[in-house]
């Protein structure tokens, strides 16, 4: 005979041993979504073979969509960095270019289409100024007035809100740019 006790245990064992089984597909699925092919922030990473056919001196890639970059030296190391992106697709040029100039604190002059938007713009504004959109260091590109560079608005990275531009944080940008050759290719997708 079982006495109150056994009989309890038995029963707690027999309902966890269910339970245990019942939630095992999903434990194992969830094992599975975390495997490390899958980055946990959604970015879907590009492979620069996909789109150049050497590495050169390294290579920036812009994933509009994705809303971050990566960025490749000319060792094959590879890093990511979250954002912001154009504002709208009109403001959006995508295809390949490559860095044409590196500037520490860069100064910061309105494009024609930024002061026809906004006519109270300052006419231009000295690097070093925290309100400086172009933020500690900016890489230009061979297409006129499109930049990679950092902003000090943090509220930016992740979000169309650049007039053209890739932004990065100010620290960011600075790893990309001590890496970042001048002849580096770059493409915006």
């Amino acid at each position: 005979m079982f006495d109150k006790k056994t009989l309890f245990s038995r029963r707690t064992f027999v309902a966890a041993a269910g339970a245990s089984a019942l939630f095992a597909p999903a434990i194992s699925v969830a094992q599975e979504a975390s495997d490390d092919t899958r980055n946990i922030a959604s970015f879907s990473p590009h492979q620069w073979q996909d789109h150049f056919d050497a590495l050169g001196v390294g290579i920036l890639m812009a994933d509009t969509t994705g809303r971050f970059l990566q960025h490749w030296t000319a060792d094959g190391l590879m890093r990511m960095y979250p954002t912001s992106v154009p504002m709208t697709d009109d403001l959006t040029r995508l295809g390949y270019t490559k860095v044409v100039r590196k500037r520490v604190a860069p100064s910061w002059t309105p494009t024609p289409s930024m002061r026809e938007r906004d006519p109270d713009l300052p006419l231009t504004m000295a690097g070093g100024d925290q309100l400086n959109p172009l933020g500690s260091h900016a890489l230009y590109l061979s297409w006129q007035y499109y930049l990679i560079h950092g902003t000090a608005d943090t509220r930016k990275i992740g979000r169309r809100s650049s007039s053209g531009c890739i932004g990065l944080y100010n620290e960011q940008i600075a790893e990309v740019f001590g890496r970042t050759p001048v002849g580096t290719q770059v493409k915006l997708l």
